[in-house]
């Protein structure tokens, strides 16, 4: 895939689009476009008229940007390109037309902010990993129907519409021949001892950790000593579970999506190469996720967060248990008040409101509290001060956010890699320069390189936490995630 440069000005693009066949399902899209390069999916498996509206499917992007996880900015020359590229939306189809898509690791903090780096990160996941899309496959639940839409980028004036009409036609034949997938073998394994320690856990079949039960016990003390001598309100705090990698990674996504049916889930093949010096093995990298949280979603700069804060395991006493709680609810106050200052660096003042607290949402195996924030964007700022401001999420850091990560750092073995990064695709700008975007928080993600699947787990620990409690709650997260690595 060339590079293209971009120019500073450039003719505002008229998408293509057809209409699809209405069998056509966005897991049947994935399937038969999963052998392209780079293919991402965001996946609406769990069904819901506002969160799970849309599902989208692109691969082979013209370019693509990884930056390592080394310090060194990411989000700005990753990102700030995508403005010179204008396309014109097509009204009334689903708001991701082409533009970025992929995923922004949790270590991009050490890009925005002076943060430790973790004592061991034998993966290397970069700290972005985006392509840029000239053809999606877009669906709408709600109306059960599909398109194809392509912009025709990277090409210009002339050259511009009638690459848009040869990319349609290649992923509508795509899409009829559903491409046969080769055989997936898992990549060559880093070898243990080149891999910080792990542990035995109570779940067996080859499941490791990071930590001991005893050990993560401890962390959530030390957490608890920081709280109570005032240098944070809430912390993260989770382990790393670790299983060897079966192959088939598209197949381990469908087990994924089947067990834990989300609003935002999703796929990306980040390859097998990482800018900068990296590695390379045949099996490459995957992260497959479903999340129930969306991080940042931008519409006709209208901003909306929606933190995740409060777990439980299925069930009528336990979502009284959990509405009642005051560990749940102040931990829920706390990231909707982080949340409220982080927009409020980039959103005018009198728009950041909280229009929902505590609401209760259930999923395939627990069930949360969630709450809403929203704003509207400042004229002068954009997707790219947005995500600035706001990475990595506030739920999955705690508060205040960069304490909270030095602390992380201090107490957490193992680079995050993915886990608690973001998927995001942000779209191609319109002629005022205004982009849609939507992300989701990699909770409920597994990461699968050099022979092993990462499933990382963890909570918010406050200092109405109980140690045991919160190391329960990672097994409750964790129920769903190990199936599908090892069915």
């Amino acid at each position: 895939m060339a590079t293209v440069e971009p120019t500073a000005t450039r003719d505002i693009a008229t998408p293509l689009a057809v209409e699809l066949d209405r069998s056509l399902r966005p897991e049947d899209a994935f399937v038969a476009l999963a052998g392209e390069p780079h293919v991402v999916f965001f996946d609406s498996a769990m069904r819901h008229e506002t969160l799970g509206r849309f599902s989208y499917v692109a691969a082979d992007p013209w370019e693509w940007i990884s930056a390592p996880a080394d310090g060194s900015p990411a989000l700005e020359p990753g990102l700030r390109p995508l403005a010179s590229w204008r396309a014109a939306p097509l009204a009334d189809l689903p708001p991701w037309q082409g533009g970025a898509a992929g995923v922004i690791g949790y270590e991009v903090g050490r890009s925005l902010e002076r943060l430790p780096r973790p004592r061991w990160d034998e993966f290397e996941h970069p700290a972005l990993a985006m392509g840029y899309y000239d053809v999606v496959v877009a669906f709408d639940h709600q109306q059960g129907r599909s398109w194809a839409i392509s912009s025709g980028f990277p090409a210009t004036g002339q050259d511009q519409p009638r690459r848009a009409e040869t990319r349609l036609a290649w992923v509508q034949e795509r899409l009829r021949r559903g491409v046969a997938r080769g055989a997936s073998t898992p990549g060559v394994r880093l070898d243990s001892s080149a891999m910080a320690p792990a542990f035995a856990t109570p779940y067996g079949r080859g499941v490791t950790s990071n930590f001991t039960r005893e050990g993560y016990l401890r962390a959530v003390d030390r957490v608890l000593e920081h709280l109570r001598a005032g240098d944070a309100f809430q912390v993260n705090l989770s382990q790393r579970l670790l299983v060897e990698d079966p192959g088939d990674p598209v197949a381990m996504y469908l087990r994924l999506r089947n067990r834990n049916p989300a609003p935002f889930g999703g796929y990306l093949d980040g390859g097998g190469w990482l800018d900068g010096g990296g590695w390379l093995d045949g099996g490459g990298w995957q992260v497959a996720s479903a999340s129930p949280e969306r991080f940042i979603r931008v519409l006709d700069r209208s901003v909306e967060t929606r933190p995740i804060k409060g777990t439980r395991p299925l069930g009528v006493a336990e979502a009284s248990e959990l509405l009642a709680s005051e560990k749940d609810r102040a931990e829920n106050v706390m990231i909707v008040d982080l949340l409220r200052n982080d927009l409020s660096r980039v959103c005018s003042d009198e728009s950041v409101a909280a229009p929902v607290l505590f609401g209760l949402e259930r999923y395939a195996h627990v069930q949360h509290l969630v709450s809403v924030v929203t704003g509207r964007l400042r004229d002068e700022c954009g997707v790219v001060e947005l995500l600035a401001t706001t990475l990595p999420g506030g739920s999955v850091t705690g508060a205040p956010k960069v304490r909270a990560q030095q602390i992380i750092a201090t107490l957490e073995p193992t680079a995050r890699g993915a886990y608690c990064g973001a998927m995001a695709w942000i779209g191609f700008p319109d002629a005022a320069g205004r982009q849609a975007m939507d992300s989701s928080v990699l909770i409920r993600t597994l990461t699968r390189a050099r022979g092993w699947v990462q499933a990382p787990v963890g909570g918010g620990v406050v200092v109405q936490s109980d140690p045991a409690a919160e190391y329960d709650e990672t097994w409750h997260k964790a129920a769903g995630l190990i199936d599908a690595v090892s069915p």
